[in-house]
């Protein structure tokens, strides 16, 4: 009895302390529209959230908090509450990413505390670790609670050549790592062109893509043969005038960037493990697409594609993009993979498009976001349906997955279909994560990995995104202290 005691007054004493802090918070609704998604930013809104109420029609459970975070211990549980309500406090968030971008990171000192500080709250919430054998033990944890993981090392944005080749390393090591994990338990190695092919070589080859949809008669002889990627509606004001030719030098290295996500691919291929690409700024994206979709046609063979491409569905011609790569895919024999998000680059699009005078590529609204991540999701399910193509459904929006999930019922898509397979980022959309296992489909974790200092522009992303009480952590948030006042006293009576 004693012991019991002591065990509840150190929850009590836990508890007590997050829900005060909780408590201080404005009152919200938990929002069934949430404008976040898969590696993602906010978009203004002001909006009233709606709210979502109970549905026995429901596929998806996202309401009883006791059978959604049975899987998570009570400090695991109380950490995470922690870290969601201190990336919803604004001026944390504000203070926070004026540190990491000032000096201050440059002084050995100040760096030490910051760094520290970063380590262990935001980076332990959002990250699988330093090092791949930490990311290893994440995943296996992970896949203890149902779910799987997306293994990423989580570089990206170089300009040098030597770091390319050492970022190579680090993605095959991904794999090596991937591999020695049990089958089940890994479902994507995840690559970032930016990292294995120079930032300004990327820009260059775009702008000469850019320009070639503009005038089909100009030539491009290092050009492969390769799905569509532009549509009438892309946006081309990036490039406002002719660009040179690539000089021999460039040409070289265009290859290398080719030869080295074909060495990911190999290794992938010989490990039954899938690949994904992941979207960038629609500065270097057409390069992106391009250097993706060549490993796609020589990596994708019979009825499983290896290599996906992501589409970001903020943006206003990816469906039309989307439509296209299928349509090609198919009539090459080409088996494609895709993965859905509504976007990463919102606040850098916009304010490149205003300094050069043109509309943002991003729609107008959320709900046209959402209309066009949901459309993509409903074909991409339909292809599935009648044999072909493959999807990851990555969000963090509850209306999103039930709809989703609800149309692979309606077209009877398994739960263990390997085509089908929902995410989520690691530390984000718990509630959402477990619904969706409870519901019988496949779901995995996007866990990047790496060292504190490599890893800050993806944190400062996760912050963004969750900074103020109407941002996608809200549900987690509202559950979580829901599931903690539940422990609390079945451990007190």
């Amino acid at each position: 009895m004693a012991i019991r005691f002591e065990q509840s007054s150190k929850l009590l004493k836990s508890v007590r302390y997050y829900t005060r802090t909780f408590s201080s918070a404005p009152s919200t609704s938990i929002s069934a529209v949430s404008p976040l998604n898969f590696a993602e930013k906010p978009e203004p809104t002001v909006e009233k959230p709606a709210v979502i109420k109970p549905s026995s029609s429901s596929l998806i459970d996202i309401h009883d908090h006791e059978k959604l975070f049975a899987p998570l211990s009570t400090t695991k549980l109380l950490r995470a509450a922690f870290n969601l309500h201190l990336a919803a406090v604004e001026p944390v968030v504000d203070l926070g990413t004026w540190v990491m971008n000032s000096k201050l990171v440059d002084v050995n000192l100040t760096k030490e505390i910051v760094f520290g500080t970063v380590r262990h709250t935001f980076y332990e919430h959002f990250c699988a670790g330093g090092s791949a054998p930490e990311a290893e033990n994440c995943i296996r944890k992970a896949n203890d609670t149902g779910l799987r993981g997306m293994l990423v090392y989580a570089v990206e944005h170089t300009d040098d050549n030597s770091e390319c080749d050492q970022n190579l390393q680090g993605f095959l090591e991904t794999v090596r790592t991937a591999k020695s994990l049990p089958p089940s338990s890994v479902s994507f190695v995840i690559v970032k062109i930016s990292a294995i092919c120079r930032m300004s070589l990327l820009e260059r080859v775009s702008h000469l893509l850019r320009w070639q949809k503009r005038d089909p008669s100009f030539n491009l002889p290092w050009k492969l043969n390769n799905f569509p990627i532009f549509s009438d509606c892309s946006p081309l004001y990036h490039t406002l005038q002719k660009p040179e030719p690539l000089t021999l030098q460039e040409e070289k290295e265009l290859q290398l960037a080719h030869e080295r996500l074909q060495k990911v691919c190999e290794e992938c291929s010989n490990a039954n493990i899938q690949l994904t690409v992941d979207a960038e700024d629609t500065l270097v994206q057409p390069a992106i697409d391009y250097i993706t979709y060549d490993a796609a046609i020589s990596f994708n063979k019979k009825d499983k594609p290896i290599v996906y491409n992501t589409m970001q569905a903020y943006l206003k011609d990816a469906k039309d993009r989307l439509f296209l790569a299928m349509q090609a895919s198919e009539k090459m024999g080409v088996p494609m993979g895709f993965k859905l998000v509504r976007g990463a680059y919102m606040s850098s699009e916009s304010k490149v498009a205003d300094s050069m005078g043109f509309e943002s590529p991003i729609h107008n609204s959320i709900q046209e976001t959402h209309a066009c991540y949901n459309d993509c999701a409903s074909f991409m399910l339909e292809k599935i349906a009648e044999g072909s193509g493959a999807v990851v459904l990555a969000t963090h929006n509850v209306e999103s997955g039930q709809q989703a999930a609800a149309k692979a019922r309606e077209l009877g898509i398994d739960n263990g279909n390997e085509k089908l397979e929902f995410a989520q980022l690691y530390g984000m959309a718990e509630a959402l994560s477990f619904g969706l296992r409870n519901a019988g489909f496949q779901v995995s974790k996007y866990m990047p990995y790496g060292p504190v200092e490599k890893i800050i522009p993806y944190l400062l992303r996760r912050a963004e995104e969750n900074r103020g009480f109407l941002s996608a952590s809200n549900l987690d948030r509202q559950l979580m202290r829901k599931e903690l006042m539940r422990r609390l006293k079945a451990a007190v009576l």
